[in-house]
């Protein structure tokens, strides 16, 4: 009881805290207009305090209350000075002053864990940045902002970067010194530079300020969360060595990226063109090429090509597409191709299986229970859907009992199809059901349904290739034995042989999404209007037609949605290939490259490219959404 009660006033301090901030803060900024000095004042003691707060929190000040108490007082007297003068050079003197002294003041109080070794060619490189993005913003705002104050907030900022946050932190006090009454003066030219308010800006001030009040927390842990530990993150690409002594190499670390054979392998790629799987690709697509062209001349019922797609046409064309892909990645190795075979394979079954599922459960009795069901792995994390799923691939040497799930069930089918009763009952069944999908073949035939005549023969087609391997060459975890030659066990490795191990964690991957993509498709699907629906139908349009032309068209930009959601997550995956691999055995993946690089071997800088290759491959994902979004509000 007495925790609950602790979280409760928890809460209840916290909430209270943040009602007394935002209202002190509305108030303070009421003050602008016709109490200046006392506002300036106030701004310039809060930010000080702000900022010692932050080196003080991060323990990186010695005597942090005396300090932040110095701190606080000076920049309360620089806002109140700047308050109550108006006189250009007196307030530039003013800032010069009150920057220098804050500065020395931090650099004097600063622990020597972030001293830093000042680089020249960083700091330069710092200085010209800042200085290009001030004269890309003064141009931008039409030259309308005064320019000598934008400039010295982005040197002082490049400054920052290049000078300090770039540096190694091993120098000396001096070197710390330094960097800090720089970095004091720039911010002073700064704030002594902005003119004094007239008495309409000051009212801009009071009447403007509302919006920046509730946008300032959310930016400002946008900033120090994101954008900051973002620009170091491409800083320490172009460098490299140890954390203690890096160095500038520039595009050493891409280089590498790219010509490192365990991260990208093109050697074998003409392999492709003569794997099984890539003929089976293309005998597949001739296959629903010329049956989706038969079944639009003679059904009518073409997408205005003389071209019908339906379940039978569609899953053919997608099994192509699969196929193709899998041989294409099958022979092009390395973390980069492995990270587009993860998102080509989850993207794609994830939202097939999840659209499938969202269409058959679509009105049917025990939807909910189905899609709850089916939506469950959606709350368990990816290293316990790793977990549960390396479970069930283990694989036990031959002569133990298998304990894997799945390998246990492949090797009883083995068994199974070594016995000649078990395989003449097993292709018994089977050949019933087949008999029935070709009695639901020949009914669509009669009925000139040919959405049930192709999805019935393609749904045969692998049953009988099992009644074949039963009542022939067998099929199922059973071999011969190499001393003995009597059948013994055959388990499949599913986490140590590649190149198909990645294929078997991506499973735990669709496993997981195909809720997620079940549940926005489901969702989607109700929202199609019904009058459309219904008057295709007294049209004369079939379900096959129904679904293709008029529900698919409708959840367009809600596939959309999807497929970005997927490739984004799908490019930052780490969990899965982390708990049960690690990496081994060529399924390695860039988030784990990266990290092992980074944080493993200490090598940051190669560790940073490879995050910046993932945000560069994100990025373009984001902007196409963005812009679909923007579409979609401005159409």
């Amino acid at each position: 009881m007495s925790r609950v009660a602790a979280t409760i006033l928890g809460i209840v301090v916290a909430i209270g805290l943040s009602a007394i901030v935002f209202i002190g803060i509305n108030k303070l900024f009421d003050l602008a207009e016709k109490r200046f000095a006392i506002f300036n004042a106030a701004i310039g003691g809060a930010a000080s305090l702000v900022i010692f707060g932050l080196l003080w929190g991060n323990r990186l000040i010695v005597s942090p209350l005396l300090v932040t108490l110095i701190a606080a007082v000076v920049g309360v007297a620089v806002g109140l000075g700047l308050g109550l003068v108006r006189h250009r050079w007196a307030r530039l003197g003013i800032g010069l002053a009150g920057g220098l002294t804050l500065g020395l003041l931090a650099g004097s109080a600063l622990r020597s864990v972030v001293w830093p070794s000042i680089e020249p060619l960083a700091a330069l490189l710092g200085l010209a940045a800042g200085a290009a993005v001030a004269a890309i913003s003064w141009q931008v705002a039409r030259r309308e902002t005064a320019l000598v104050p934008l400039l010295s907030f982005w040197l002082a900022t490049g400054w920052l970067f290049g000078g300090w946050l770039a540096a190694d932190f091993d120098g000396s006090k001096a070197e710390v010194l330094l960097a800090s009454a720089i970095f004091g003066l720039l911010a002073g030219i700064w704030v002594g530079t902005v003119p004094y308010p007239s008495g309409e800006t000051r009212g801009g001030i009071a009447a403007g300020s509302r919006k920046y009040i509730f946008l300032a927390p959310a930016l400002l842990f946008i900033t120090a969360t994101l954008v900051v530990p973002l620009a170091r993150t491409i800083w320490l690409g172009f460098l490299s060595g140890t954390p203690r002594n890096l160095a500038w190499t520039g595009l050493t670390n891409y280089r590498d990226i790219f010509t490192d054979p365990g991260i990208l392998d093109l050697s074998e790629w003409t392999l492709i063109f003569s794997s099984r799987l890539f003929w089976a690709a293309v005998i597949l697509a001739v296959i629903a090429i010329g049956l989706g062209v038969w079944l639009g001349r003679s059904g009518g019922s073409g997408l205005g090509t003389g071209f019908s797609l339906n379940a039978g046409t569609a899953m053919l064309i997608g099994s192509a597409v699969v196929l193709f892909g899998f041989a294409v990645f099958s022979f092009i190795r390395g973390t980069i191709p492995n990270n587009l075979w993860w998102i080509f394979a989850v993207t794609i079954f994830s939202m097939a299986t999840g659209l499938a599922i969202a269409v058959l459960a679509d009105r049917a009795k025990g939807e909910n229970v189905a899609k709850s069901l089916i939506f469950l792995p959606m709350a368990i994390s990816f290293v316990g859907a790793s977990i549960i799923w390396r479970f069930m691939y283990v694989a036990r040497p031959p002569q133990n009992d298998q304990t894997g799930v799945i390998n246990t069930l492949w090797v009883q089918i083995g068994v199974w199809s070594q016995s000649e009763t078990a395989s003449a009952t097993i292709s018994a069944i089977l050949g019933l059901i087949v008999v029935g999908l070709g009695y639901l073949a020949w009914r669509g035939w009669q009925a000139g349904n040919n959405a049930v005549l192709s999805g019935s023969v393609v749904l045969a087609i692998p049953l009988v290739w099992i009644m074949y391997r039963f009542l022939g060459p067998g099929i199922g975890g059973v071999a011969p034995s190499p001393v003995t030659g009597e059948p013994i066990a055959d388990p499949i490795l599913f986490l140590t042989q590649s190149p198909w191990n990645n294929w078997w964690m991506m499973v735990v991957f669709i496993w997981i999404q195909t809720g997620f993509a079940m549940i926005i498709f489901s969702a989607a699907i109700k929202s199609v209007p019904e009058d459309l629906l219904e008057a295709a139908r007294i049209d004369g349009a079939t379900e096959s037609q129904t679904f293709w032309r008029i529900t698919v068209p409708q959840i367009g930009p809600t596939i959309g949605v999807v497929a970005t959601t997927l490739i984004v997550t799908v490019l930052k995956v780490f969990d899965i290939p982390k708990v049960m691999t690690n990496g081994n055995f060529d399924t390695q993946v860039l988030a784990n490259e990266m990290w092992q690089r980074a944080f493993t071997e200490l090598n940051f800088g190669l560790g940073s490219a490879l995050a910046v290759v993932i945000f560069l491959g994100v990025l373009p994902i984001i902007f196409l959404n963005i812009r679909r979004m923007q579409r979609e509000r401005l159409g």
